[in-house]
C-alpha cells in the first residue's frame, strides 16, 4: 500500500529519528550510544520502561535547533517513501530547550523551516502538537503548557500528554491542559495502552480530550467502547507497536477492526516507527492482510484522520485533495 497517499495523527519527532542518524550524531559529538543498540545497528530494548530510557538516551544527542532541523528533515524523508502527505508530530519542549520559552522558539523555527522545506520537496504537511511528559511530573507540564500557549497557532495546533500511563493520574494535569485549552489547542491524550480502560475514562472525565493516542485496552470495557463511539472519541491507533511492546501478542490479536466494527472512530499510526521497525506503508500492509481490509477500508481510515486532524480549514482542504477524497 505504499502508493496509497495517508495522514498520520500519532508520530514523537525523537522517536522517528532513524537509528543511522542518531548513530551519526552521537559520533560527531563523541557520546557512547553503543548500548542503546544492537549488532546490525537498531534500537534494542526489553520492555516498554526500557525503550523510555533507550528513547531518552537517544533525544540526549539532540541538543541544538539545528539538530531538530537535520531530525525532522530526516523523519519527513522516511515518512514520504511511504506516501504520507500529512502529519502531526509530538514535540516536547523538555527535550527542546528545557521548557524556556525563549529557547523553545528557537527549536520551534528550526523545526518548522525543515518541515518547509520537506514540504515543499516532498509534499508532506507537518504540524505540531505539543506534549508534556507525564513521568516528569505535574509542575513541569505546566512548564510545557505555558511553552504550548506562548507558540499556538497555525502550526502548533494541539497539547497532549505522553510517557508513563502508570505515573500520577489524568487529573494531576488538569491545569496544563486547561491552559492549552484557553489559548486555542485541540486536546489529546496517550492512555489505554498500559493503563488500561479506566485510563482512557479517566483522560475524557479529566483533561477533556477529543482524541485518545491509542485507547486500544478501551476494548475491555464494553459500556467505555459505546461511549467512545457515541461521543465521537477519534483513537490514534499504533497497531505495530502495540504488537512490538506485547499490549497484544500478535496482529490477529489486536483490537482495531471489533472497535472499529462497534463504531468507533480509528486511525492508524506508527508511533516511533524506527524502533518497531515498522512504516506507514507496512501498517496498511498488516492491516490488509490480517483483516482482509480492501483499499476502500484503509481509504476510511484517511478520512478520518483528516476530520480529526488539528489543523485548519484550509490545510484540511488541501490534505482532503491530496488524500484524493475531495
Amino acid at each position: 500500500m505504499t502508493g496509497l497517499p495517508k495522514a498520520e495523527l500519532h508520530l514523537h519527532l525523537e522517536g522517528a529519528a532513524p537509528p543511522l542518524f542518531i548513530r551519526g550524531l552521537a559520533k560527531e559529538k563523541s557520546v557512547d550510544l553503543s548500548g542503546i543498540f544492537d549488532a546490525a545497528g537498531h534500537y534494542v530494548y526489553t520492555d516498554f520502561w526500557d525503550f523510555l530510557k533507550v528513547y531518552e538516551a537517544a533525544t540526549s544527542v539532540l541538543t541544538t535547533p539545528e539538530d531538530y532541523h537535520r531530525l525532522t528533515l530526516a523523519v519527513l524523508e522516511q515518512s514520504s517513501l511511504s506516501n504520507v502527505v500529512y502529519a502531526e508530530t509530538f514535540l516536547s519542549p523538555d527535550f527542546c530547550g528545557g521548557r524556556d520559552v525563549g529557547a523553545w522558539r528557537e527549536y520551534l523555527a528550526a523545526i518548522r523551516e525543515a518541515a518547509d522545506h520537506a514540504e515543499s520537496h516532498h509534499g508532506i504537511i507537518l504540524r505540531g502538537i505539543i506534549t508534556c511528559i507525564r513521568h516528569f511530573g505535574p509542575e513541569k507540564a505546566r512548564e510545557t503548557a505555558l511553552c504550548a500557549a506562548e507558540t499556538a497557532g497555525d502550526w502548533i495546533v494541539g497539547f497532549g500528554i505522553a510517557g508513563d500511563e502508570k505515573a500520577g493520574e489524568p487529573k494531576d494535569f488538569s491545569y496544563s491542559f486547561d491552559m492549552a485549552r484557553e489559548a486555542g489547542l485541540r486536546l489529546t491524550a496517550h492512555a489505554g495502552e498500559w493503563g488500561g480502560p479506566e485510563s482512557v475514562r479517566a483522560a475524557l472525565d479529566d483533561l477533556k480530550v477529543e482524541r485518545i493516542g491509542h485507547g486500544v485496552r478501551a476494548i475491555e470495557d464494553g459500556a467505555l467502547v459505546e461511549r467512545l463511539a457515541e461521543d465521537g472519541i477519534v483513537l490514534e491507533v499504533c497497531p505495530g507497536s502495540n504488537v512490538a511492546l506485547g499490549v497484544f501478542p500478535d496482529w490477529p490479536s489486536h483490537p482495531i477492526a471489533r472497535l472499529r466494527d462497534a463504531g468507533v472512530k480509528v486511525t492508524v499510526s506508527t508511533d516511533d516507527p524506527p524502533f518497531f521497525h515498522t512504516t506507514m506503508a507496512h501498517e496498511f500492509d498488516r492491516l490488509a492482510e490480517t483483516f482482509d481490509w480492501a483499499e476502500d477500508d484503509l481509504k476510511a481510515l484517511n478520512r478520518t484522520a483528516a476530520e480529526a486532524a488539528f489543523c485548519d480549514a484550509a490545510t484540511r482542504e488541501t490534505l482532503m485533495t491530496k488524500l484524493e477524497l475531495s
